[in-house]
Formats: structure tokens, sequence, C-alpha cells
């Protein structure tokens, strides 16, 4: 016990480097409480938090209203927390970020103030109108750089380049062309830009189950789950690699983060899979499949299901329900692999005499698990995600209180409004600046252009338009956060789906798959290469080994892209059953393909044939999936058989 409990620790230095390394929001200034930097930014999140639970709880302010107070907040939290660069002083903002904050003060400040006669002169704005919207794009821009990183800054840049020089661009792309005074207004005075649907939901539904991430945090929910993944998982084969992939699920769907979650969960686990003989760049790897997966994972998804349900019109429950069997089926392709991997290589799990007793992490924190139940009953009951956030929050604080261990005081609670608010930061300010890039493509019709590209070079084939969309979701991803990454690919990559006649909510599931994927895909694979940075093992090499665990997670589109059923859309009980039992044979088949084994090492030929199986199984049909089940069979059995064999001559 004590040599795990070095190597944890060993584990763990540097692990804040690493994390501000691949997460540009952990570069942030860590101020004295005492100093005036830090009372100020304590009151700001406080009363942040405090604004959104009075909102949630007596009604939100008018729509634009609403919107502007939230973003301006958060971006004077972003100019007086994040640095303007590396040389920056890190101890205390300098004046120019003292006036960026004061500025985006001012933005919101603007709005609430002349609501009413910009309302009254809405389409015809007047210099001041222009200049403050002038203004709030370049500010956006700066905050989202600092705190996002400089991908989805740039990104935002050349499509307002784009709305402005229409005319003169090729004729394939080209458009009227807008003015500065078109494009401030039409970004900063609407619902349509900066304050569109994307910052709509972070100021409502995301900030809302953000803070109630931070309560339970605060309330030991994570060491809960890491207890509690340890005695489910540990002792069996590759057992801390199980473990990670349990842990890390639970957390991810939480908090959002994959590249935070790979470093939180990652400086655990990732010493623990190397200790039983896993090589680095495979723990790495399987620290950030895992992690990523809790963007897919209901009930929370990362947050990104709200703005689905924004965006789609149906409710948030709907989609947490037909998102639970794909994600399901993505954790089971990492643990067969996993497990294969442990089986090949002879890797056994911890000795149970190391490990907490299930049982006993339930009855010392079990009752944590409550306030996620509660959740979901209100969300299934039919109340509003804002309702459910807001009651949630509450019932963790009474039922924390159940144990002295868990209880919070009032100082945890305060600390629990302070990090949800911070952890919001990053997540409002991708939305804010991707309102920019949604505006401009609403603006000019460019998601149509893109769509309708799409469909030309698939010529008229689903298949192959399903590859292209595929395609540009990870290239449209790459070195994004996921709801970024989502919001951007819904709006350029699934109108493409939907004139192939997919069903809204199935283009959109695609399309949220492979952006959360980018993160795993070189060559900018955030998650891949934090997880590389605890393993100390090679980035490239580590971000290829995830591709590899997270081959379901490249399937798994396809299936329900074909076979609507697995997301529970329009289908009936046998269907449904039809459908995951082919799903969960072509997994299997996938991993064993992938990893080369299945009770002995598998040749190239049977791996081919394991290949053909599982993509056999994708497509819908009793023809193929009977020819898949026929393949994975012939070869289970005669595998099996094999081994049975070499045992017996072995015993003999």
């Amino acid at each position: 016990m004590e040599k795990i409990e070095k190597v944890n620790e060993d584990s763990t230095l540097g692990h804040e480097a690493i994390l501000e390394k691949y997460d540009t929001e952990s570069r942030f200034r860590k101020f004295d409480k005492n100093s005036i930097p830090g009372i100020i930014v304590f009151i700001m999140c406080i009363g942040l938090s405090l604004f959104h639970l009075y909102t949630a709880w007596k009604g939100p302010l008018v729509t634009l209203m609403h919107r502007a107070v939230h973003t301006s907040v958060i971006m004077a939290l972003v100019f007086i927390l994040y640095p303007f660069g590396k040389k920056s002083p890190k101890k205390a903002p300098s004046i120019l970020d003292w006036l960026f904050a004061l500025g985006s003060i001012a933005l919101g400040g603007y709005i609430v103030v002349n609501y009413n006669e910009l309302v009254m002169r809405a389409g015809l704005p007047n210099q001041i109108d222009v200049v403050f919207g002038v203004i709030a794009i370049l500010l956006v821009l700066e905050a989202a750089r600092r705190i996002t990183g400089k991908e989805i800054a740039f990104l935002a840049i050349l499509f307002l380049l784009y709305a402005y020089l229409g005319p003169k661009l090729p004729n394939i792309i080209a458009h009227r062309g807008y003015t500065i005074t078109d494009i401030a207004q039409y970004m900063y005075l609407t619902t349509e830009g900066i304050f569109g649907i994307a910052i709509g939901v972070s100021s409502t539904y995301i900030f809302l189950f953000v803070l109630f991430g931070a309560f339970l945090q605060k309330s030991g929910m994570g060491q809960f789950f890491n207890d509690l993944s340890m005695a489910i998982a540990g002792s069996g084969k590759g057992g801390p690699a199980k473990v990670a992939v349990v842990s890390s699920g639970f957390l991810g769907s939480i908090n959002g983060s994959a590249v935070a979650n790979v470093v939180t969960t990652g400086a655990f686990t990732i010493p623990l899979m190397k200790k039983i003989g896993y090589k680095k760049e495979f723990a790495g790897a399987v620290e950030a499949a895992a992690s990523c997966g809790g963007q897919i994972l209901p009930p929370v998804m990362g947050a990104a299901a709200f703005i689905m349900a924004e965006y789609l019109g149906i409710p948030y429950i709907k989609i947490a329900i037909s998102a639970a069997i794909p994600a399901l089926l993505y954790y089971l392709g990492v643990i067969v692999i996993i497990h294969l991997r442990a089986s090949k290589k002879g890797l056994t799990g911890m000795s149970k005499e190391e490990l907490p007793k299930v049982w006993d992490v339930l009855k010392e924190r079990g009752h944590l698990l409550l306030p996620l139940f509660a959740l979901l009953y209100l969300l299934i009951s039919g109340r509003t995600p804002i309702y459910a956030a807001f009651f949630s929050i509450l019932f963790t604080i009474a039922v924390s209180a159940i144990k002295k261990e868990t209880r919070m005081g009032f100082r945890d609670i305060i600390d629990a409004l302070e990090s949800g608010a911070r952890t919001a930061l990053g997540v409002a300010m991708s939305c804010a600046v991707v309102g920019l890039i949604i505006g401009v493509a609403t603006l000019t019709g460019f998601g149509l252009k893109l769509a309708g590209a799409i469909l030309f070079l698939g010529k008229g084939n689903l298949f192959i338009t399903l590859v292209l969309t595929m395609v540009a979701c990870i290239v449209l991803g790459m070195g994004l956060p996921s709801i970024p990454a989502y919001i951007i690919t819904a709006t350029m990559a699934a109108p493409a789906l939907a004139k192939m006649g997919i069903p809204p909510l199935v283009s959109h599931m695609f399309v949220f798959y492979f952006g959360m994927l980018a993160n795993l895909t070189p060559p900018v694979a955030l998650a891949a290469f934090a997880g590389a940075g605890i393993a100390g093992g090679k980035p490239a090499q580590t971000g290829f080994q995830a591709v590899k665990l997270a081959l379901a997670g490249f399937v798994v589109p396809y299936i329900f892209a074909y076979s609507p059923e697995l997301l529970l859309i329009d289908v009936t009980p046998l269907k449904v059953i039809i459908v995951v039992i082919t799903a969960v044979i072509g997994v299997v088949a996938l991993g064993a393909a992938a990893e080369g084994y299945l009770f002995k090492e598998l040749n190239i030929l049977i791996r081919i044939v394991m290949l053909a199986s599982a993509l056999m199984l994708i497509f819908p049909g009793w023809q193929t999936d009977l020819i898949g089940i026929v393949l994975f069979g012939a070869i289970f059995i005669t595998t099996r058989i094999r081994k049975g064999q070499r045992r017996s001559i072995s015993h003999f």
C-alpha cells in the first residue's frame, strides 16, 4: 500500500504545470484572498452565482439584458484572472487588464441602461451603438483568446473577415458583404450574435449545472466516485485501467472539461496503471479516452446536451435518454480493449486487501448519490432543467449534512459558489465567441454553403456524406473545447445530414460525437497530450493509442445514423433489444480486431474477418446482422476451443 501511495505522490508532482500546458482555462492568476484583486474576484464570483440562483428562482431578466449581464461579468473576471501573455504580470492585473474589465462591465451596463431605446431603434443603430458593438467584438475575441486559446479566436476573426469581404471572395463562397455597422449591431444588439442561443444556454442551464457540480465536488463526490470505482473494478484484470474508465466517466459527465478531468483523475490512476504493467502511452490514452467520453455520458453530458436541447427545441431529458445506450457502448468499447490488452499481457488487478469494499464506500458516502437521483427524478417528471438544477443544489447542501464527513458548512457553501463561477468562465466565453462564428454563418448563409459542398462531394451517397461530415467535424473541433466544437459543427455540418433525410436529433448527435473525438485525434489531441504529460509518454503515440481505445466512438455514430432505434427514436422494445445486441457484438468484434486478441492472439487474416464482422453489424438489415454474428461466432468459438485444448495439453 505504501508503494502505491508513493507512486501516486510522485505522479502528482508537476500535474498543475501539465494542466496549464494543455488547458488554457488553468492558466489563471492565483491571488492572495486578502489582496485587492483577490477580494474583487471573490465578490464578483459570489455575486454572479447568487445572481443566477436568484434568477433561477424568480425568473430571468429580459433575454438580451440577462445575457448581457452574464457575459459582461464573465468577461471582466477573465481579464482580471487571466494574463495577456506568458510575460504578463502573474501576481496582479495590469492597468490594461483593469481597463478591459471595466470596459466589459460597461458593455453590459449600456444594454441594461438603454434597453428601451435600443428596442425602439432596432435595426437602426446610432454611432454610439456601433462603437460599443465594435468594442464588444474586440473584447470577446481577446477574452476568449486568453481563456480558451488562440484557435477559436482566430477562427472567429476569419469568419468576421468573411462577413466583411464577401463580394471580393471566390464565387463559390462569395456573398453581398456587410459593413462594419451591420456586423457590429448584429453581433452586439441582437440575440443572434454574441448574445445568441449559445450564451443564452450558458446564462441559464449551463451555469446552474456547473454550480451544481461545484457543490457536489465540495461535498466529497469526487472522492466517493474514486473509492467506488476502486471497489468495483480495482481487482479485475487491468483493474486500475478499468477504475480510470469508471471514475473518469462519472466525473467527466459532470465537470465538462476533458483535459482537466484527465489531469485530476489521471494523477491517481495513471501511476497505478503503469505499476501493474501498462505502458506509458497506453496508460495516458486510457485516461484520455475515458475522460472525453464523459462529454457524451448522461445525465449532464458536460453541459452540451442543454445547448442541443435549445437548438432542437426538444426536452433535455429526451436527449439524455437517447444518449444513454450509445454512451454505454462507447465505454464498453474502451473496457473491451483494456481487458483484452490485460489478458494478452497477463496483467492482473490490485489485491483486494489494498482496495475498499463496495458496501463500506456506500455506507460512508453513498448518500451523496441522492442529489443525482433527485435531479433525474425532477427532469423525468417534466420540470425544467433550471428548476431541477436549482433545487438539486439546495438538496445537495441538505444531503451533505447527513454525515459529519460530508457536511457543508457556511465556508464550504461560499467556496462552492466561488468555484462554480470560476469553472463557468471557460464555458461562457466559449459560447460568447462561438456566437460570433454562428452569427456570421447565419448572416451570410455560410452554413448552408458548407452543407451544400458536403452534399455535392457525397454525390447523394449516405455513407460518403457521413464520412465527409465526420472529417469536417474532427477538423473543425481540433483544439476546441467540446461545447464550442459541438456548436460549430452543428451549425456547419449537421444541415448536410438533415438534407439526406437524417432525423435532426441523429444528425446533431452524430456531429457531437466527432466534435468530442477531436480531443483525442492527432495532430491536435489535447486530452491525449495531457495524459501523456502525466504518464511521461510520447504525445503522438498516446494520441494514436487513445484513438484505438475510442474506436467504438468512431463506429457507434454510424450505427445510430443507419439505425436511429439506438437513440430510442420511434422504436419498439423488440427493435431496441435487437439493435443493442448487434451493436454490443459489433463493439466487441471491433475491439478484438484492434487489439488482435480474443482468448489467444489473432493473426492478420482473423483480425480482418473480425473487422468485417464489426462493419456488417453497423449497417441495418437482418442479412448483414446475420453475416456479422456468424463471422464473430465462428471466431469466438474456435479461439475458445483452441485455448481450451492448449490448457488441456499443458495440464497433461
